[in-house]
């Protein structure tokens, strides 16, 4: 029968404790919103609007379920570092006795050495023979000196001393011992059965619930995050010719899956419905129909579908806990749209590709979706209607503050502050590569290489920046090879550059970094080519860097056929809406040369010059080999050797 040692002092337990609150606290500190991991982004547009909005949400990062988890980590850091202070101080009472420890020698010392090593010890140790020092008592010079001396006693015996080499025990085996990290009275006592219970309730419902929701939970979302259900809306409700309105109709229908429907400020929604139907009229219908959006049905999906276009038409919303809800409709577009995007780009649908990229830039401004007319609407100051009218007046953006400015507007500085840190793209080149190859042969791997920087509208790039750009590019192509060869998609951020911070998007809820879709398409088949990359960290424009742009690259396979595509390079920001760049590129499949293997096969062609094939291709004007000289000769004197060799053999026949 097993012999059960437990653990009165509680000793053992401590580091059960301590090695299962690492195990959670470790992970919650490490994605915990506060850690050092995060990039800290300090700089963007500085116009009012955006420094205002920058300075409201910055509370909001503090949010409830954040310092629920910020107080939950400090409680059991706490807890933590007390229980590893009473481990650490805490005094072992149930040591093992060891007569080898004791007498610090090992197991296989004879007892010879056993008994000299042990008058060294008395010597030394002998209460007679001690000089107490500081901290010394007579009382534990004599109780080490009686240890030493049993120890001694002990293994000065052969018999005990073979069985502690053995079995560990003077007294030779011994039962099966089992240590329980728990004082007896905790198993043994009245409260075993609440701690049985314990272990029930975890081990039987907490953990299976636990992993039960992890399995079923990820069986319900995509590799995108969103909800199975509303990629399969997706799916379905778009096609070929989707326009951007059919996107945000598909948009609104996933809402169905990704919110539930909340009952309370009921007549506010009502409210803003009037308002977004007073503004849009009949579109609203239509759009509302695209959406399926019925009465009495959908409740979730026409609560965000209205919170979304109050925001589209920056319409002013009543209470704090709708404005949140709103903001928690905007933050979950993006994870959507890039579902939606990975669904219609599967399919090379041109159309719904880059409406659902372009869309993403009027979520960020506030913006209906597709009327272009609204560009200067994004503008600080500027409302929609009045940002219809100024694009009809001055055209550009570039003009809009210095026509301001002249007509006494106080906009004008706050627009030129937004317009200074404008992330407008400037495509310095792209071309496609092969490793290794001048040309793109058929079925190899290609390279998009896209060299890109911002800038702003208010500065203009001159011809002496050009050609400092070729000249760069020209002195850093053997660095492109280099990174064309590596697994990166884009190349390292040019020493001492710096991008453009945070955007310019006052009405959206949190602080936005920019970013672009790159993507080849064939705009006459409406298929798109490559699938786009998004990217993101681009370069500030700096005449004063030797290089301030930075290069990326896209991936794909040549084509089979021989010959020219004309294909089309979209280049679509995120953030602002019109910012975009589309530019035709030609990529042109050629045939490998094989100029050698032509040479090789002209040599093996060539007939001699005194073979029958050679007299033909003399006579034809073509190429024949020509003996050398040596060769003659030595063809010369073989003859006449054989001729001698034939007259003596004549002569010989005669005799």
């Amino acid at each position: 029968m097993a012999d059960y040692n437990y653990d009165e002092s509680g000793n053992m337990a401590l580091y059960f404790v301590l090695t299962f609150l690492l195990v959670i606290l470790i992970p919650l500190t490490i994605t915990s919103p506060g850690s050092l991991r995060q990039k800290q982004v300090k700089d963007g547009c500085l116009c009012d609007e955006c420094v205002r909005h920058r300075n409201s949400i910055r509370p909001g990062i503090f949010t409830a379920k954040v310092q629920r988890r910020s107080l939950l980590l400090v409680v059991g850091w706490s807890i933590f570092g007390f229980l590893a202070y009473k481990a650490t101080t805490a005094k072992i009472e149930n040591k093992v006795y060891n007569p080898f420890e004791i007498l610090d020698i090992g197991t296989g010392t004879s007892v010879k050495e056993i008994k000299s090593h042990y008058k060294k010890l008395s010597r030394k140790f002998h209460p007679d023979k001690v000089k107490l020092g500081v901290n010394q008592t007579m009382e534990a010079v004599e109780a080490y000196f009686v240890e030493i001396t049993k120890a001694y006693k002990a293994l000065t015996d052969e018999t005990i001393k073979e069985n502690w080499e053995k079995y560990g025990h003077p007294d030779g085996r011994q039962e099966v011992s089992m240590g329980i990290a728990l004082p007896k009275g905790i198993i043994e006592g009245r409260s075993r059965m609440f701690v049985l219970a314990g272990y029930a309730l975890v081990f039987g419902g907490f953990l299976p619930a636990l992993v039960g929701r992890w399995w079923f939970g990820n069986r319900e979302k995509t590799k995108d995050g969103v909800n199975a259900r509303s990629a399969a809306t997706f799916f379905k409700s778009l096609t070929e010719e989707s326009s951007i309105d059919d996107v945000v109709a598909s948009l609104g229908k996933s809402f169905e899956y990704e919110r539930s429907a909340v009952s309370k400020q009921a007549k506010e929604i009502d409210e803003l419905e009037e308002e977004i139907e007073k503004a849009l009229g009949q579109k609203w219908n239509t759009l509302k129909s695209l959406a399926e959006i019925l009465p009495k049905q959908y409740q979730a999906r026409r609560r965000a579908f209205i919170l979304l276009y109050a925001h589209l038409l920056r319409l002013p919303i009543p209470g704090a806990s709708l404005r949140k809800e709103q903001s928690s409709v905007l933050l979950q577009t993006p994870a959507l749209l890039n579902s939606l995007l990975n669904i219609v780009t599967s399919r090379n649908w041109l159309g719904p590709t880059l409406a659902a990229m372009r869309l993403h830039a009027y979520l960020a401004q506030a913006l209906l979706p597709g009327d272009t007319s609204l560009q200067l609407a994004q503008l600080p100051g500027i409302s929609q209607p009045e940002g219809r009218r100024l694009l009809h007046e001055f055209n550009s953006i570039e003009t809009v503050a210095s026509n301001l400015e002249k007509k006494g507007d106080s906009r004008a500085i706050d627009i030129k502050k937004a317009v200074s840190r404008w992330s407008r793209l400037e495509l310095v080149d792209a071309s496609f590569k092969v490793i290794g190859e001048r040309i793109v042969p058929p079925l190899a791997i290609v390279y998009l290489v896209v060299k890109l920087r911002i800038a702003p509208p208010s500065s203009t790039s001159s011809e002496k920046d050009k050609e400092k750009d070729q000249k760069t590019a020209a002195t850093l192509e053997k660095s492109d090879d280099e990174f064309l060869s590596s697994r990166k998609e884009a190349d390292d951020m040019p020493e001492g550059a710096s991008d453009g911070g945070w955007a310019h998007a006052p009405h959206w809820p949190a602080t936005r970094k920019p970013s672009w879709w790159v993507v080849l398409a064939d705009p006459k088949l409406g298929r798109v080519v490559v699938p786009p990359m998004q990217v993101t960290d681009v370069p500030l424009a700096n005449p004063d860097l030797e290089q301030d742009y930075r290069t990326y690259k896209l991936q794909f396979q040549a084509p089979p056929n021989i010959m020219t595509f004309s294909w089309k390079l979209y280049i679509v920001s995120d953030t602002f809406v019109g910012e975009e760049i589309a530019r035709d590129i030609l990529l042109k499949i050629e045939e490998p040369p094989q100029e050698a293997a032509e040479e090789e096969d002209d040599d093996i062609s060539d007939p001699e010059e005194d073979s029958l094939a050679g007299q033909m291709a003399l006579m034809r004007g073509g190429k024949v080999k020509k003996r050398p000289e040596g060769d003659e000769e030595s063809d010369d004197e073989s003859s006449t050797d054989d001729d001698k060799k034939d007259e003596d053999s004549d002569s010989s026949d005669d005799d």
